[in-house]
């Protein structure tokens, strides 16, 4: 599906626009800008600095955006012809960008950088048989827990299987006491029921990606187990708003177990008490009878399409994805680093907390490739709550999700019969 700037510009003018972040041209010129978020942004300019510039390289400038305006400046900045050489891109953004033809493929020059990386990552950057991004650093979500609680109910990790973890979930809330809880599923969150469905092998799309799938037997599966864990107890009818303070009440005991990813690591060693550091550790996620699985995430490398210094652009990205420059990146930043060497050389294949990131990183599946997904799953998010709160059964809530995917998807198909989707 392919969006001319005319279009683009027709459905952002009738909303607010944020001020663009610095001048309104900076594709021209001799230089390459790099448009990066949050703290890889704040860590570029050392990265780069580190690097070096060959003899002939255009001048490198960092303008940071902040997270909260990066999706908006991102559309704004094609609407208005205004991107720069190269972007940080959100991976779940990269079928939008590739959709309005903000972004160049990735050439051939450049392709041997997808050979070294998490594989459902680098499928997720693939979209229409082409490859338009380059993954720059990955995360995805498990299990976090407490070691001491589980011990105590005879356990090491949490069992992989959907049926011990939940016997496990039951015992670990034996032992919390009354008014305490076994596993955190914030209700407004989508993520916890996602993985779940991909732990069953969900396809959640189907027909291209045109309609959904969730009344599919996998869907529903994870649907029901999701829905027993609130039904017998294990975790708490409550949103993510409403839990006051995630480190205190998992240092108490409210739940034993939630999800997150690896930017929780450093929080849980800076917030929790000295005497909680050694009783908690992560998990990979549990599926329906093994290891399941997770959405890959983390972002990408873009060069924006049309710029004049395209080749300068592709060659500057080779270089932040060279193993040394990972490597840095991982030091300044805590990412964890695209490449799988990288990890060895970095010691966070041998790190007892980092060490299952990996392992579901292997185990990871790539989300559907269309621009709809980010409101398709929060529409289904919205639909799954009011069924833990008893408005739907699971097969009336299946049902309803289809509903509203199919509605947001009715673009997409139309785009179809005419031949114009990627």
């Amino acid at each position: 599906m392919r969006l001319t700037r005319r279009e683009v510009t027709g459905a952002l003018a009738a909303a607010p626009l944020l001020p663009l972040l610095g001048g309104c041209d900076v594709r021209g010129g001799e230089g390459l800008t790099i448009w990066a978020m949050g703290n890889e942004a704040a860590s570029l300019p050392a990265l780069l600095q580190g690097l070096g510039r060959p003899a002939g390289a255009p001048h490198v400038t960092v303008q940071p955006l902040p997270w909260t305006a990066a999706h908006e400046k991102l559309l704004t900045g094609f609407a208005g012809n205004s991107l720069p050489s190269i972007g940080q891109v959100g991976n779940s953004w990269i079928a939008e960008m590739a959709a309005i033809g903000a972004i160049a493929p990735v050439p051939a020059s450049a392709a041997a950088l997808l050979g070294d990386q998490f594989a459902a990552v680098v499928d997720t950057n693939r979209i229409g048989g082409s490859f338009w991004a380059v993954p720059w650093y990955v995360d995805t979500r498990l299990q976090f827990y407490r070691k001491d609680l589980f011990a105590r109910a005879g356990y090491g990790p949490p069992p992989l299987d959907w049926a011990g973890w939940k016997s496990a979930l039951h015992k670990v809330k034996a032992l919390a006491g009354d008014g305490n809880y076994a596993v955190l599923l914030p209700v407004n969150e989508f993520e916890q029921l996602l993985t779940f469905a991909l732990s069953a092998g969900a396809r959640l799309l189907r027909d291209e990606g045109a309609r959904g799938a969730f009344s599919d037997p996998a869907f529903k599966a994870a649907l029901a187990f999701y829905k027993s864990l609130f039904d017998e107890g294990l975790a708490p009818v409550a949103s993510a708003t409403q839990i006051s303070n995630i480190w205190n009440e998992f240092a108490r005991g409210f739940f034993s177990i939630f999800t997150s990813g690896p930017w929780t690591i450093g929080d849980m060693r800076s917030r929790l008490p000295a005497a909680m550091q050694d009783r908690w550790a992560t998990a990979p996620n549990p599926g329906p009878t093994g290891i399941g699985s997770a959405a890959p995430g983390g972002s990408s490398l873009v060069v924006f399409a049309g710029g004049e210094n395209s080749d300068a652009a592709w060659d500057l990205v080779t270089r932040l994805l060279a193993p040394s420059a990972q490597l840095s990146f991982q030091k300044l930043t805590g990412n964890l680093p695209a490449r799988r060497s990288v990890w060895r050389h970095a010691g966070l294949a041998s790190d007892p907390i980092v060490a299952p990131f990996a392992t579901q990183l292997e185990r990871a599946t790539a989300l559907p490739k269309v621009p709809e997904w980010e409101r398709i799953v929060t529409e289904m998010q919205v639909v799954a709550e009011r069924m833990v709160r008893g408005q739907y059964s699971i097969d009336a809530a299946a049902a309803e999700i289809d509903r509203r995917a199919d509605r947001l998807l009715e673009k997409r198909r139309w785009m179809l019969d005419k031949g114009r989707a990627l």
